[in-house]
């Protein structure tokens, strides 16, 4: 992360920022508010925690907006200091791209376009006929089937599996561990309750900027496409099923599992565990709360929680009832003796 310098003026305009105190103080790296030392940028996210300013050491701090409080750093003054810190810090852990070229020990097939500019580790193996981009890094052991295309800038991390015919956009990085492309869930069932394979023989295309975490799956299509639009972000352990689309800018956290031929449209925001019922379709902007199951259409902007998912705050009323539920069932029980004893009374009146 060091190595680079730069005025807290210049870091201000990366994020349009406005500058109180020394402009011209010198910054080389991005620190946490309490490890940060005086050559560092560090944020605060929140207004109310602004007495962290007095205990930091850093020499400059992304702050909200309206907080000028007088303390031993510089305050740069922004709309969204999280966002802020997250393109301050990529900045200084930027590093231009060292092509180290074909390794001896990798294995490159048939007809293979490789870009001028590329890594290839060792162990990795490419199919027949794949295409790389420029500054493309295969790390090893990744394993890249015939036909498969992969973008310029994008990173395929050590032990991935990309099967045939996958697509792979632009600054695209999957991480280790995670395949690509194998066949959907697909079984057709006889009189005698065996199980018939369906054929899958469609791709999954990724879009540009996108980020698969590890130990993730995305099944190719039954036919056509399985389809991750830009700059989605997929966390660890999700499973995405054959025919899916999800629309640009989702979010998907870990362990979520998306059924064949489901679509999600943009921005739309999985929590973790989260999962969604085949060959539905879920609006952009809709969040799913951790553990939520969808079971039906959802549509834009829908916030829900729950099995099946219902609107956030009924689920949240319903589980306030949930808790109590011992109790009221005491008082039922009671009730209903109550009754039943009113009942025997008025018998015995007769």
């Amino acid at each position: 992360m060091q190595g680079k310098n730069i005025s807290v003026a210049k870091l201000a305009e990366l994020v349009q920022g406005q500058v109180t105190g020394d402009k011209n103080i010198v910054i080389t790296g991005f620190a946490p508010l309490e490890s940060a030392g005086a050559d560092d940028v560090s944020f605060l996210a929140q207004k109310k925690n602004f007495q962290q300013l007095h205990e930091t050491g850093a020499g400059a701090v992304l702050v909200p907006p309206g907080v000028t409080e007088e303390c031993g750093a510089v305050l740069v003054q922004v709309k969204d200091p999280y966002l802020a810190a997250a393109i301050i810090h990529n900045y200084f852990l930027k590093k231009p791209f060292v092509a180290k070229g074909v390794h001896g020990r990798s294995v490159v097939g048939d007809g293979c376009r490789l870009g001028s500019e590329i890594t290839i580790g060792p162990l990795a193996v490419l199919g027949d006929r794949v295409v790389l981009g420029e500054r493309v890094c295969i790390e090893p052991g990744a394993v890249i089937g015939d036909d498969v295309i992969i973008g310029d800038d994008s990173r395929i991390c050590a032990n991935v599996t990309l099967y045939h015919g996958t697509v792979i956009g632009q600054r695209v990085t999957i991480h280790s561990g995670t395949v690509i492309g194998s066949d959907g869930y697909g079984y057709a069932a006889n009189e005698k309750g065996e199980h018939v394979k369906r054929p899958q023989v469609g791709i999954v295309r990724i879009e540009d900027d996108v980020e698969i975490g590890s130990n993730s799956c995305v099944d190719r299509a039954a036919y056509g496409e399985t389809l991750i639009k830009s700059g989605c972000k997929i966390d660890n352990l999700v499973q995405v099923g054959h025919n899916v689309v999800i629309g640009e800018n989702s979010l998907i956290v870990a362990q979520v599992g998306i059924s064949g031929s489901t679509t999600l449209g943009r921005n739309v925001v999985m929590g973790g565990q989260a999962a969604t019922t085949g060959h539905i379709t879920v609006g952009d902007q809709v969040m799913i709360a951790a553990r939520g199951a969808a079971h039906t259409n959802l549509e834009k902007g829908s916030v829900v929680a729950g099995t099946p998912a219902i609107p956030i705050r009924q689920w949240a009323k319903s589980c306030a009832v949930f808790n109590k539920l011992p109790e009221l069932q005491k008082r039922v029980k009671a009730n209903s003796k109550a009754i039943e004893s009113m009942g025997s009374s008025k018998e015995t009146d007769k």
